[in-house]
């Protein structure tokens, strides 16, 4: 009994597979026919006779632009910096084409329409997001408003997951704006580059096809400020917005919404607290973080320009000891603009030294530009 309840199962889902739209079919196909590319090429012809109109802008911050229709965008963050509850006031702006927090919504007559997908929690969770929304959009919760689907993927496969927000696309018309709450959950592996190719380029065949806005949630890494795996890379490289909820350093109840990427110009960081409604509320009161932006590091710059900076010094520089070969390497590399602190310096010496690129003897220390050409050392990083 328990093998034939399997065997459905299976076949339940190898069905629900098998009705996809070319866009989500095509990640599963090595091979296409001639008349398949010849669909794909004439779908992907641009001519200058096209009359091509401006997307429409859906979604702002004051008067800057964070979403507009044929693009996707993403939320960031650590976990528990609350980044569901600023999606809430997101969606909450877009159901009633108001301002809700900071975030001001103008979506379209005939596009009026929201998916939200959640694949991380619970029924019970999914509903108090659900129930939220309404509270800040000021609906009531007697009646359901079919402006806004909300569904838990939460028990379903990454390929499932794929698989039913296709078809919901496909179902539903007018569609304006679709919430994917845990972008991680389309895919098994976040490192995997061809899964992560696959699942972007799925977003965007959803994004132009369908000519709506897809926004999407992901969380940062534990050790620092950028998003996760090659998922997170192919997202900073691709989405039209990506901001960064953090928790405020001076006071962890409250939360900061920051851009980290914005083709539109980028707006001011502002805070948010929970109020005891359990409902996003702006905060003025405490000053945001400022967040000084990385800087990089002097063993990740070109060769050309170590070579610029370490010729012009060993010109007129002949180092006898340790210590003065770090200050006025530093003050050499501040002077062209890369000034950095002595740890810094100190690296990027010990991998010049252990490619043969500075060397000392009796006279001191001196400089091999041709040694730039050498293999790299296993232990450490490229210049």
């Amino acid at each position: 009994m328990e093998k034939r309840t399997k065997k459905k199962e299976q076949d339940g889902q190898q069905e629900s597979l098998e009705h996809q739209s070319l866009e989500v079919s095509m990640l599963n196909k090595d091979s296409f026919s001639d008349e398949e590319l010849e669909s794909y090429l004439s779908k992907g012809a641009i001519r200058a006779s096209d009359e091509i109109t401006v997307p429409p802008k859906i979604l702002f911050v004051g008067d800057c632009t964070i979403a507009t229709f044929g693009n996707f965008s993403a939320s960031t963050g650590k976990a528990k910096s609350k980044k569901t509850f600023n999606i809430s006031a997101m969606v909450a702006a877009a159901v009633t084409n108001s301002t809700v927090l900071n975030y001001r919504a103008c979506l379209p007559e005939g596009k009026r329409t929201i998916l939200y997908f959640d694949t991380e929690q619970s029924k019970y969770h999914c509903h108090t997001v659900l129930e939220r929304i309404y509270r800040l959009s000021g609906l009531s919760l007697k009646k359901d408003d079919p402006r806004l689907m909300f569904w838990g993927l939460r028990e379903y496969t990454p390929k499932l997951r794929i698989a039913v927000i296709d078809y919901a696309l496909r179902k539903y018309e007018g569609v304006g704006l679709v919430i994917i709450d845990g972008l991680r959950d389309l895919m098994y592996d976040i490192n995997n580059g061809k899964e992560a190719t696959d699942v972007m380029t799925v977003l965007m065949a959803w994004t132009s096809v369908y000519d709506l806005h897809i926004h999407t949630v992901l969380h940062l890494n534990k050790n620092d400020n950028n998003p996760r795996g090659h998922i997170g890379t192919e997202l900073e490289n691709k989405a039209e917005t990506v901001l960064i909820i953090s928790k405020n350093l001076q006071n962890n109840s409250i939360s900061e919404v920051r851009p980290m990427h914005m083709r539109d110009k980028e707006f001011t960081t502002f805070a948010f607290h929970i109020d005891d409604n359990r409902l996003p509320v702006l905060d003025s009161s405490m000053s945001v973080t400022v967040v000084k932006p990385r800087e990089k590091s002097l063993v990740s710059l070109d060769h050309d320009v170590h070579k610029d900076i370490l010729g012009k010094f060993f010109e007129e520089h002949t180092p006898s000891k340790y210590s003065e070969l770090v200050e006025q390497i530093s003050q050499a590399y501040e002077a062209a603009g890369y000034k950095r602190g002595t740890n810094g310096i100190k690296n990027l010496l010990k991998l010049l030294s252990s490619k043969g690129i500075i060397v000392k003897d009796s006279d001191g220390y001196s400089y091999k530009s041709e040694c730039f050409d050498n293999p790299e050392p296993t232990s450490d990083k490229q210049v």
